[in-house]
């Protein structure tokens, strides 16, 4: 079902306004920031200060969820007093989607309740989980408060995952590897064949989570998704994605994992969330979308050029993305750095030790990042 929204507007603010420059085929959304930087106002030397704060600070899709999933989202709000039996429904889309049988499927709240299944999992046994560090914390920190030792293995000194630091930490209690890929906060990819290497020689004896909560937006050569190895039927291994990121439906929370169907019927068995039928009819429109997702690549990139160009030309260090964040050297402590930063309306990423001098930002919409180049040369140029 493809978007009809007008090729030449996009609502911003709630306002349907005309961008002059705008792309072909952008679909409009009421959720997208209340912030107008149109080109029109870029003719002068100046942006103006938004109105409101830009968040770049969450890895959220700034554009919201696509007209198709609004319309799903507005007629499903009629069966708000319905329990949502569509679990069955989303994993046959899945299924079709991701060439893999339902039975390897599990559809929990959100990718954060399967993240911390895994922890669950790790935890329900005295041992250790060995993770990257710095990356998401969403697994580690439950595993941790439910008495689990956590292995924090530094990046590497490129700031890549370090897998054969990662390999030499793992002991012999070790029940599950934790690998965000791409990474986060720093956006960097583990080589293809590198990583699986490492996960078909370390499931043998234990869990291997891999959250690929940014597959979506990689487009590079070395990278490759493992999905192929839970299609092939090993075990041991647990892959995630997430409708929070490139579909814009953070809110309403609808993650995936793949697994071994034995392992699959596991973690089914003991998820504790709750789906609502306002976020699978939002997730199942959008899955089959494909028009707004392919406008979220694109304008994601072009924001990306914007920042990066500007870095580069700089002289500025920095992570090149293969996600839809940065990740910069400051010079500054990043707690400085936020609050100058939200001084203009520009709110960006909490620290991340140890690298204290370092800001993520996450990508808004590309005339919001003309604003924040605009504004961090003038903090910092």
């Amino acid at each position: 079902m493809k978007s009809r929204i007008s090729r030449r507007n996009f609502i911003l603010g709630g306002s349907a306004v005309v961008a002059a420059s705008a792309m072909p085929g952008i679909p409009g959304t009421p959720f997208s920031s209340p912030v107008s930087l149109m080109r029109s106002a870029l003719a002068q030397d100046v942006i103006p200060k938004p109105d409101s704060v830009i968040r770049m600070n969450a890895n959220e899709n700034p554009w919201g969820p696509s007209r198709v999933a609004l319309r799903a989202i507005y007629a499903a709000i009629e069966e708000a007093n319905l329990y949502s039996f569509l679990t069955n429904d989303m994993k046959a889309l899945m299924s079709e989607q991701q060439d893999i049988g339902v039975e390897h499927i599990s559809v929990g709240s959100g990718s954060g309740e399967l993240l911390k299944m895994g922890g669950l999992l790790a935890s329900m046994q005295e041992g250790s989980i060995v993770v990257p560090d710095p990356t998401f914390e969403d697994l580690p920190r439950y595993a941790e408060n439910a008495g689990t030792d956590v292995i924090r293995v530094p990046v590497s000194r490129n700031m890549d995952t370090d897998l054969e630091a990662m390999a030499s930490a793992i002991r012999s209690d070790t029940k599950l590897v934790y690998l965000c890929n791409p990474n986060n906060p720093i956006p960097s990819i583990i080589e293809k064949n590198a990583l699986r290497d490492f996960i078909l020689e370390v499931s043998r004896d234990r869990l291997v989570f891999l959250d690929e909560a940014y597959h979506e937006f990689v487009d590079n050569p070395d990278y490759s998704s493992m999905m192929d190895l839970v299609r092939e039927g090993r075990r041991n291994i647990i892959i995630t994605r997430t409708a929070s990121k490139i579909h814009g439906l953070a809110g309403l929370r609808v993650g995936f994992a793949y697994s071994h169907p034995d392992l699959a019927t596991e973690i089914n068995n003991k998820l504790t969330g709750q789906l609502n039928i306002i976020g699978m009819r939002a997730a199942m429109a959008s899955y089959q979308d494909k028009e707004h997702s392919n406008f979220v690549l694109r304008t994601t990139k072009e924001s990306l050029d914007i920042v990066e160009s500007y870095l580069r030309e700089a002289g500025i260090n920095h992570i090149k993305s293969n996600a839809n964040f940065s990740f910069i050297e400051t010079g500054h402590d990043i707690e400085e750095v936020q609050a100058r930063f939200l001084t203009e309306n520009i709110q960006v990423g909490r620290p991340f030790p140890p690298f204290r001098n370092w800001a993520r930002v996450s990508m808004a919409k590309p005339d919001e990042m003309r604003y924040f180049v605009q504004t961090y040369k003038k903090l910092y140029g």
